[in-house]
């Protein structure tokens, strides 16, 4: 199965942007790899929280970022400590 999450580049980086990113319910998320530029972004938590539960969101997913789709792997998971929240994700180029 694939997954696609739409995504918003993210213009403010930051701990207090961040904050107030999870405050709107949105994930704030990077995409890096070898040879390419890093790129932040963000998107709704309501679109990762289900769909992180299936084996195959660890296989591979795409990213649509202004009309642009990124072949992407999860890398890394920030969770809450006792909420059922995601508070930061890391992707990898596929």
């Amino acid at each position: 199965m694939s997954y696609t999450i739409n995504a918003e580049i993210r213009t403010e980086v930051g701990k207090g942007s961040s904050r107030r990113l999870r405050h709107a319910d949105m994930v704030p998320a990077v995409i890096y790899g070898p040879g390419k530029e890093p790129i932040s972004i963000k998107f709704l938590h309501k679109d990762i929280i289900n769909i992180q539960e299936n084996k195959d969101f660890y296989d591979g997913l795409t990213i649509a970022v202004d009309g642009k789709e990124i072949k992407v792997v999860p890398k890394a998971m920030q969770r809450h400590a006792f909420r059922h929240l995601i508070e930061h994700v890391d992707f990898i180029f596929a």
